[in-house]
């Protein structure tokens, strides 16, 4: 103890109340309480999952390269993602969109001029008509809308929940609903084109500019798409989708699409028109009110940051007094606005991708450390991390098997355990990532960049293994391919499973180790999950050649926290791969490695 140089001090104490001590928050837990939202979710691409066709020719017909359908996802089909252990499946590129195929000796619609599609079969994300469904994913054009509440209907009866798409920032350039219920004003029908903006218009114009389509879209590359000639005709122009307002946006833009009008006048300093409500907001929740009276379980809304959260604060509750229990995710990319759109806009889940998907994937190829993991729990999501959706890949993502992203499929063991069970919010695997994928070969307007298609016709080869003709059996997987799909299906069923993984307690425990000489911090990460019911340790490596001992510690009054006895011995049992009990926690964990202890009081 230190010498008292200051006597006047301590008798000004005596007559002075002494504060009570400051006790700060523990750094390596948070204060939030686990909500259980362990939803598991299985994202497909409709068009893709079901195709059997292994042509792949690049910028390839639907005759040459075929496509998924509604009917290809069978009972068996859902029945294996249900054992995979998925309670979701959001079926990606349902809503019609703009496309080169000619369906109009099938009784639908005729293609849409080549100069505003990107792709032979065109993006799921350039809607033609909001209220019909693609004539691709259909064995009869005529009946698609049947089919797809037929599948609907069919997941259910499975055990399984739907998702689907919601866009609401951006439509075709042809949008045209033909199948809008009746007394439904199609989108633009009443705008005043005269006019910049207007309160009620649903889009924005440029009067008197004419569109001017960038000549290198180019979208079958040396072949001639219909009508491609650069002339596509659209005067007054419209804003383009990614809010540009020019009538001649450049080839990397999203020119395919027009931005719709939620009552923001970007070109003048964003002033808000909200009241009264403006026309555009209800036309979309009328949209997605016909769809959740479908039995659709919930929507993944797309670039929800380019709608006004002013929208989603309205639009969510008037879905849900339609149907209570629907499910808004949001693809967001703004952590400061998190919280924004969580609890001013009522979404129910947003992705984290800036957050923990960006951080793995620095571990995952050789760089970043563990701290960036600390970092998304205790600032970018801390007290809303059951809120946030995880994932690997996407649609949108990079295939971890490409060469672009990890090349070896096995770097996602440790990263997807931490993804799965990091927290209690939901987690997210895009189909054939559980095979291996690596999304090889240049489809056609996407060309070879690591991801699968959504431009394109094309078969999937290493998720057809599986299918495998239809018979969903993996009749055709490599042993590795069914090792690493086994991987995944036991730790997505003790993900749903785990009282602990579904809404225990967090503790990270790098703090508590991080002096032992044989931990490797940068690459080993630990952390518990607990209720008075389950307690579980969870340690990965993220080293792609290095094994690692590490001796783990967990502090005496963590121990307490978790309701064990300091003294009492423990039985350690790794549930993720199934090994019996031990007493002693003698950790040798090989590179690219993960297990999940449960922890129990010898002698229970």
């Amino acid at each position: 103890m230190k010498k008292l140089l200051f006597p006047a001090l301590l008798a000004l104490l005596a007559f002075t109340a002494v504060p009570e001590p400051i006790i700060l928050a523990d750094p390596n837990t948070t204060d939030e309480v686990p909500q259980d939202n362990k939803l598991v979710i299985y994202q497909l691409m409709t068009r893709l999952f079901g195709n059997k066709t292994t042509v792949n020719k690049p910028y390839g017909t639907v005759q040459e390269n075929g496509t998924g359908k509604f009917n290809d996802i069978t009972d068996k089909a859902l029945q294996e993602i249900k054992k995979l252990g998925a309670s979701h499946v959001w079926f990606t590129g349902v809503i019609e969109h703009a496309t080169m195929t000619d369906f109009s000796k099938q009784g639908g619609p005729g293609p849409d001029d080549a100069d505003v599609i990107k792709g032979r079969a065109g993006s799921p994300y350039a809607i033609k008509d909001y209220y019909d469904v693609a004539p691709d994913l259909a064995v009869n054009v005529k009946t698609r809308m049947q089919e797809y509440e037929a599948l609907i209907k069919r997941t259910h009866a499975n055990g399984l929940k739907v998702l689907m798409d919601f866009i609401p920032n951006h439509v075709a350039r042809s949008y045209t609903s033909d199948a809008k219920p009746g007394g439904v004003v199609d989108l633009g029908a009443t705008d005043d084109k005269a006019k910049a903006f207007a309160p009620n218009n649903n889009f924005y114009y440029l009067p008197g500019q004419s569109l001017v389509v960038p000549k290198a879209g180019n979208p079958l590359g040396a072949m001639m798409g219909p009508k491609e000639d650069g002339k596509y005709t659209e005067t007054p122009a419209k804003a383009t989708g990614n809010d540009v307002f020019s009538a001649a946006p450049s080839v990397n833009d999203w020119y395919e699409t027009v931005k719709l009008n939620y009552g923001v006048d970007y070109q003048q300093n964003r002033q808000t028109h909200f009241e009264p409500i403006p026309d555009t907001w209800k036309k979309m929740r009328d949209i997605l009110v016909f769809w959740a009276k479908k039995d659709v379980d919930g929507f993944r809304c797309d670039m929800v940051e380019m709608v006004p959260v002013e929208f989603w604060a309205w639009v969510i509750p008037e879905v849900k007094k339609v149907k209570p229990n629907i499910i808004f995710l949001a693809e967001a990319y703004n952590p400061k606005e998190y919280r924004t759109y969580l609890e001013k806009g009522h979404f129910d889940f947003l992705y984290d991708k800036v957050g923990l998907y960006d951080a793995l994937r620095r571990l995952m190829t050789g760089g970043g450390n563990t701290e960036e993991i600390t970092k998304v729990w205790k600032e970018e999501s801390r007290g809303f991390g059951s809120k946030m959706l995880r994932f690997l890949e996407n649609h949108d993502e990079q295939r971890i098997a490409s060469k672009d992203f990890a090349t070896d499929p096995r770097t996602a063991i440790p990263a997807m355990v931490v993804t799965a069970t990091l927290g209690s919010g939901p987690v997210m695997v895009y189909s054939g990532q559980e095979v291996g994928e690596p999304a090889r070969g240049a489809e056609g307007f996407s060309s070879e960049d690591g991801r699968t298609t959504i431009f394109d016709y094309w078969g999937v080869p290493e998720h057809q293994k599986w299918m495998n003709g239809g018979k969903f059996d993996g009749g055709k997987l490599s042993e590795s391919q069914k090792q690493l799909r086994d991987f995944y299906s036991r730790l997505l069923n003790l993900t749903r499973s785990s009282e602990a993984i579904r809404k225990g307690k967090f503790y990270e425990l790098q703090d508590a180790n991080n002096l032992g000489k044989d931990y490797d911090q940068q690459r080993v990460y630990s952390y518990l999950r607990y209720t008075d019911q389950q307690r579980l340790l969870v340690v990965v490596n993220f080293s792609r050649d290095k094994t690692s001992k590490p001796t783990i510690t967990i502090p005496a009054e963590v121990r307490k926290q978790m309701g064990l006895e300091p003294d009492r011995f423990c039985t350690y049992t790794d549930l993720l791969n199934n090994t019996p009990p031990t007493e002693y926690l003698t950790l040798t964990l090989p590179p690219l490695s993960a297990y999940i202890f449960e922890i129990k009081p010898k002698g229970q």
